[in-house]
């Protein structure tokens, strides 16, 4: 994919926003990948960047066991980009100096623009307003840089070499408390790397089926299918490849929303608009049992993975000789289970989770580079509907992470019953317009209550609601209050084995948008 289209290189240092760097950098139509930053500088050179940004980090440059880089990175002639630790990098291996700062800056900070000729800043407003999250900061500038941005405690709060095009900033400008961030990022990927922004969807599509087609040949596949809007795209776009060479099979592994699996064999099954193999199998009983008695959310999600591996592997022995096991798997999934000496979030199922032998051929994954705004780009792209390209992100582990502690029917079954009475009132308000993802899940916690006129001792459901474009940050909604009141009513009342309801405010970072 890459090969063909200019490319941004984003190298992680273990900085929280290393997804959203690239995310941003993508809606500057200009392709963008995410490796660790100790990738072979010859690795880097076969690449061709037309430019290069350092992420941020949490080590101190000058600390023991610090993530360094050769100098030999800034001298390559391509264009480098340092934000926050990747600012402090960059100064330490050019020979300037980085100290622990007077004052730490964290959060909303006014930054001064001193070089308002900067092609970084030279369509920001002289005062604006950056996000700042540092305890160290650059005391001593490399030889050849200026200054070029300063704030009440950091004297340099951005520098640059022209002559080399090595730019850093201290603030981070791919998030969106950084006002004028967007900006600045796409002077750096137009003004200073020279990029033509040749990064679209429609032309992804072209590629993508033309690549489909010659990789599979005359043989089949095998589609896992969710119904989620990964899946679904991934299922739409390898039909348009290979016809009826595919089959979707939809494994209903109990750990659905109410009512979830009716609604995915309607659309894909038979009576549906798509003509594709399709096959639905129950395996409830058997991710149950696998499940008993398992609390640690990095097991379930592995044992989850593992097991719709071995009943896809089960119906392509049915189906026969089948080479290619399809999967939705998007970019997010593969960095948060892991990159490089970055943090692990979450093993996701169908990336950590996957066992390590594998009865097929080759996993094909055709969203694997893409973030989830650019699957539903694609999904339209391929008229997909917009009732299902637009729905609501799913985990493919379902409600096994959306029930804290041990997954059993019976908690499975208050959470179903929960969360679709929570949707049903919140569309029923018109108020899930700007909510990129509302779900109810089930504590492990219980307490007494009283109904009637017993004392109960049931679980508490907690409702989670939040606002965001790129699902890597994301802020809790305020929802009506007398919406919540109106559910929490509901809930309580018809809900066997419940007695509280809590609402999650808590943004992403420092949560995850789901419980496990």
């Amino acid at each position: 994919m890459s090969d063909k289209n200019e490319i941004v290189l984003v190298l992680d240092f273990g900085g929280q926003y290393n997804q959203l760097i690239a995310r941003r950098v993508r809606e500057c139509s200009v392709y963008c990948e995410v490796h660790p930053g100790t990738m072979d500088i010859a690795k880097i050179k076969a690449m061709a960047p037309k430019g290069i940004i350092l992420t941020g980090g949490p080590q101190s440059v000058y600390g023991d066991g610090a993530m360094l880089c050769s100098p030999e990175l800034m001298n390559l002639g391509i264009p480098v980009l340092g934000i926050c630790y990747g600012s402090q990098l960059m100064a330490h291996v050019l020979g300037g100096e980085v100290k622990p700062a007077p004052k730490s800056e964290y959060g909303r900070t006014n930054v001064h623009i001193d070089e308002p000729s900067s092609k970084l800043f030279h369509d920001v407003n002289s005062d604006t307003i950056c996000w700042m999250s540092h305890t160290d900061y650059i005391s001593k500038l490399p030889q050849g840089f200026i200054k070029t941005a300063s704030s009440a405690d950091c004297p340099n709060a951005a520098m640059e070499d022209e002559s080399r095009n090595l730019y850093a900033v201290q603030f981070h400008p791919e998030v969106m408390h950084t006002e004028e961030g967007r900006k600045m990022l796409q002077a750096f990927v137009y003004d200073v790397c020279g990029c033509s922004g040749d990064w679209k969807m429609d032309s992804f599509v072209e590629k993508t089926v033309r690549s489909l087609r010659t990789k599979i040949g005359h043989g089949k596949a095998l589609c896992a299918l969710s119904g989620g809007v990964d899946s679904s795209v991934a299922a739409v776009l390898m039909s348009k490849a290979i016809g009826r060479q595919l089959t979707c099979v939809f494994v209903d592994h109990g750990l659905l929303r109410k009512n979830e699996g009716d609604e995915v064999a309607a659309v894909f099954g038979p009576d549906g608009p798509y003509d594709v193999n399709f096959v639905r199998i129950d395996a409830r009983e058997r991710f149950l049992k696998k499940l008993e008695g398992v609390t640690d959310p990095e097991q379930k999600r592995k044992i989850i993975g593992g097991e719709f591996i071995h009943v896809f592997e089960d119906a392509a022995k049915k189906i026969g000789h089948v080479d290619y096991l399809v999967q939705g798997t998007i970019y997010p999934d593969v960095i948060e289970s892991g990159l490089g000496n970055s943090a692990k979030i979450k093993s996701h199922h169908n990336v950590g989770g996957l066992p390590d032998h594998v009865d097929f051929k080759e996993i094909v994954e055709p969203l694997r580079m893409l973030f989830k705004d650019e699957v539903r780009s694609v999904g339209r792209e391929l008229g997909i509907p917009g009732y299902l390209v637009d729905r609501q992100p799913f985990p493919g582990p379902g409600l096994g992470i959306r029930i804290i502690g041990d997954v059993t029917e019976e908690k499975v079954r208050i959470v179903q019953e929960a969360d679709a009475i929570y949707r049903e009132e919140v569309e029923k308000a018109g108020a899930q317009k700007d909510l990129g993802q509302y779900f109810a899940a089930l504590t492990n916690m219980r307490s007494v209550g009283v109904m009637g006129d017993g004392r109960t001792y049931d679980y508490a459901i907690v409702l989670r609601a939040v606002k965001t474009s790129d699902f890597m940050t994301a802020e809790s909604a305020q929802l009506p209050w007398d919406v919540l009141q109106t559910v929490t009513s509901r809930i309580v009342n018809e809900v066997k084995g419940v007695n509280r309801v809590l609402y999650d405010c808590t943004g992403k970072p420092p949560a995850t948008i789901e419980f496990e």
